[in-house]
């Protein structure tokens, strides 16, 4: 009798450690299967510095997803990644007129996922403190790189919300920006337009040359978009993503964004300490050039549609009014602005 009783009360008491089993298994949600690593591209230059943080936290494993990081060299070896039958990059970053120029191109194959800065456009003087306004700029000869792009289209509505025409008023010269810190430097050119890291590099090799001069920063474009606009930024950089992919993989989507927040803000406020990290991958020349560079390549994260809609707006429609084939023809609708 003992006998059976206790082979009763094993058996329900095995029954219940079953049952109880089965039910945690229904309950704890289940593993997520390891996803391949996103493939982010970034252009060398300020486009691509605020990603500096993530991509050494990415070598490290302290990020929330996994990156395979390509530095891109031009906006068309980001372009070829994005688009194709099998595409190569799955989230990038490029300048903000790029972007909506693919958009229109390829009927919303990818949408903006962060807008990541703004203007990094400076105009320079050698030797001199002769530039204190757009103004100054009658007259006087500039050297300038971008033609046909971002940089022109910023420079002529400059020039023509102060009044001078770009055609008659000054003469503009194209130049690569080697070609003009060459001519700063050798005093061939007295007045430049150059992005950062660019003007950064061009201050520091004229004050460290054999025969040392002075290259001062004479205007921050920044400040002279917002003198004549002030219900719109000057936006130059942002990050897309492709929409298709987008689409099956929200969660890679969500920590990326989380990453690449955190990489922005870690670089915008230790420029010392990420100076390292931007030189290593070859974001900027050096590290001494990327310490003086980062507090002028104008780094933000903006994400949400409306948010970055609002950022851009007015942006775009300077550039279309100057040329509209710059975006694509036409001002992206609102599903160009990625909503989680």
């Amino acid at each position: 009798m003992k006998r059976t009783l206790a082979l009763l009360l094993g058996g329900a008491l095995l029954f219940l450690l079953c049952a109880c089993a089965q039910t945690q298994e229904q309950t704890q949600p289940q593993q997520e299967q390891p996803q391949e690593p996103v493939r982010f591209a970034v252009l060398s230059g300020p486009t691509g510095v605020g990603a500096a943080a993530l991509m050494e936290e990415n070598e490290n494993g302290e990020t929330a997803g996994q990156y395979e990081v390509t530095v891109a060299a031009s906006n068309d070896e980001v372009l070829a990644g994005l688009t194709g039958p099998e595409p190569e990059f799955d989230i990038a970053a490029m300048a903000t007129n790029v972007a909506a120029n693919l958009y229109g191109k390829t009927g919303g194959a990818v949408r903006m996922l962060t807008v990541n800065g703004l203007g990094v456009l400076y105009i320079l003087e050698r030797e001199g403190e002769s530039v204190n306004s757009i103004k100054d700029l009658r007259g006087r000869t500039l050297y300038a790189m971008g033609e046909g792009a971002n940089p022109e289209y910023v420079l002529a509505y400059l020039l023509e919300k102060n009044g001078l025409d770009p055609e008659t008023d000054l003469e503009i010269v194209w130049k690569t920006p080697e070609e003009i810190t060459a001519m700063m430097i050798s005093g061939q050119a007295e007045l430049c337009m150059l992005p950062v890291p660019a003007a950064t590099a061009l201050c520091v090799k004229a004050a460290s040359g054999e025969n040392p001069v002075t290259v001062r920063t004479a205007l921050d474009l920044n400040e002279q978009w917002d003198a004549v606009t002030p219900d719109s930024s000057l936006v130059m950089s942002c990050t897309v993503v492709r929409t298709g992919w987008a689409e099956q993989n929200g969660q890679a989507v969500a920590d990326f964004l989380a990453d690449y927040e955190r990489s922005i803000r870690t670089v915008s406020e230790n420029p010392r300490q990420a100076a390292p990290a931007v030189a290593r991958f070859g974001l900027a020349p050096s590290e001494a050039i990327a310490e003086k560079a980062i507090p002028d390549c104008s780094l933000t994260f903006i994400s949400g549609a409306q948010a970055m809609k609002e950022a851009v707006q007015g942006y775009f429609e300077v550039l279309f009014d100057a040329d509209p084939a710059s975006i694509g023809g036409q001002l992206p609708d609102d599903a160009f602005y990625y909503e989680p």
